[in-house]
């Protein structure tokens, strides 16, 4: 097929594709400004896209001629076709997974099929044809590039679709809640890094914020108590470092059974002489209210201090680890532990010591969090057990260790929070986020696990 004859196609297929939004703006009566301007993107949208692979396809045929040309192969070879399903292989699978989840949400959700969706559909497709495309050139930060596309195009998608999504108060909104999981994602990350996972991090978070509220109901001054906990929270994150250490492989099953231990003490000690097992009610300080609440203030400016803690500490994260000595010894252990111990690096320190910034993380979010809520309540942090996970691994850290870092795990956190924000606004239930959650992390882990330097791992 000639390639004349293949952009007249392409020209007809965005000819139709834009007069049948149009014609179903109209229908739903959505102001013509609108319908005209999202039906000229549209338009432009799948020209460039038909354009960008019909020249694709024309190049590896031209390939394919000169090498029988020159020499002179009789066998066949893939068809151009097949080239481009082997190649977009990832992007393929991301397109269908969100057409699939489209097509599921207009059959149940009553109302979801209309244009706005069905633009914000065509912003998502694009993005992730964009991402895909762009994504081979970008080889060092793969990941971190795909994410902020992600994270783009969640947000256009958001403001088109939900009111007042843009306004100050859902960003200042989704930002507060985005420090709670990014600092409680520090531990995870770090880690990772060294090939493990922490699964008490919802149970220390948890028992931290019952915790503090219940020793400063006995008379221990606030600031002293924060202290305590923070204290509390690096020996639990000590003592999961240590068995987990001894028991190499086995830091799943370790910090899960030191989490429901430290949970279960936790109610018990608490409970004594109350009826409220697991909640402990008292009065929160002023200062970590205005901490870590929506009305709380940082130097006269009309946003929560917790905002500009989680800043600070992704900064000196990101920036220690790629600047300092033990950053590089984290990677270093993480990429291969024989090679590392070879050069005297102390795999035990480094294991235990992450294990132990964890726990102080988690901690600090409980204690956060009781400023945010104004009561001790045990289950608090059980969002974070998949949150956690799922921040690191949309960012790009490797669960397997040696790649990736806390600046992924913003991106990550960012996206999900975003998502979130964005699901809450549609109106959709906590099971229909937690489905959409599990879809955008699937293509996520599939596509990361194509790098070289993890599949050199497994």
């Amino acid at each position: 097929m000639g390639i004349s004859v293949l952009k007249w196609i392409g020209l007809a297929l965005a000819l139709i594709v834009s007069a049948a939004g149009i014609g179903l703006g109209f229908w739903q009566e959505v102001p013509a400004q609108q319908v005209i301007f999202y039906g000229a993107a549209t338009f432009a949208l799948v020209v460039w896209a038909w354009r960008y692979y019909t020249n694709r396809w024309a190049e590896d045929a031209v390939v394919k001629a000169a090498r029988h040309e020159g020499e002179g192969e009789t066998g066949e070879e893939p068809s151009a076709w097949n080239l481009f399903l082997t190649k977009n292989r990832a992007a393929i699978i991301g397109l269908l997974v969100l057409l699939a989840a489209f097509g599921i949400a207009s059959i149940t959700v009553e109302g979801f099929f209309s244009v706005l969706n069905i633009i914000s559909l065509l912003v998502l497709v694009g993005l992730t044809v964009f991402s895909a495309v762009m994504g081979k050139f970008v080889v060092e930060h793969k990941s971190a590039f795909i994410g902020l596309t992600v994270l783009v195009g969640l947000f256009v998608v958001g403001a088109l679709k939900v009111d007042g999504f843009v306004s100050g108060v859902n960003i200042k909104s989704m930002l507060l809640f985005a420090a709670f999981l990014g600092l409680a994602c520090v531990g995870q990350t770090l880690v990772a890094l060294l090939g493990g996972l922490d699964l008490s991090i919802p149970f220390v978070i948890g028992a931290a914020n019952v915790g503090l509220l219940y020793i400063m109901g006995l008379g221990m001054p606030s600031w002293l108590a924060v202290i305590v906990i923070l204290l509390a929270g690096a020996a639990i994150g000590w003592i999961n470092g240590i068995l987990s250490y001894r028991l190499q492989g086995q830091a799943l099953i370790v910090t899960l059974g030191v989490g429901f231990a430290v949970s279960g003490l936790t109610q018990i000690v608490t409970s004594l002489g109350s009826q409220f097992a697991g909640n402990v009610f008292g009065v929160v300080p002023h200062w970590l209210t205005n901490i870590a609440a929506m009305n709380g203030t940082t130097f006269g400016l009309d946003f929560p201090p917790v905002i500009l803690i989680w800043v600070v500490v992704a900064v000196v994260l990101i920036v220690g680890m790629k600047n300092t000595v033990y950053g590089r010894y984290l990677y270093a252990l993480g990429g291969n532990r024989t090679s590392a111990a070879r050069i005297s690096i102390s795999e035990r320190r480094y294991w235990v010591g992450m294990f132990a910034i964890s726990g102080v993380m988690s901690a600090l979010t409980g204690a956060l969090l009781l400023g945010w809520s104004g009561g001790g309540f045990i289950d608090v942090g059980q969002p974070y057990l998949f949150m956690t996970l799922a921040a690191v691994v949309v960012g790009g850290t490797s669960l397997l260790g040696g790649h990736g870092g806390y600046g992924f795990t913003v991106i990550g956190v960012l996206v999900l929070q975003v998502l979130t924000s964005f699901l809450v606004g549609l109106g959709l239930s906590y099971q229909w986020q937690q489905f959409i959650f599990g879809l955008l992390i699937l293509p996520m882990v599939a596509l990361y696990a194509r790098s070289p330097h993890i599949r050199s791992q497994i």
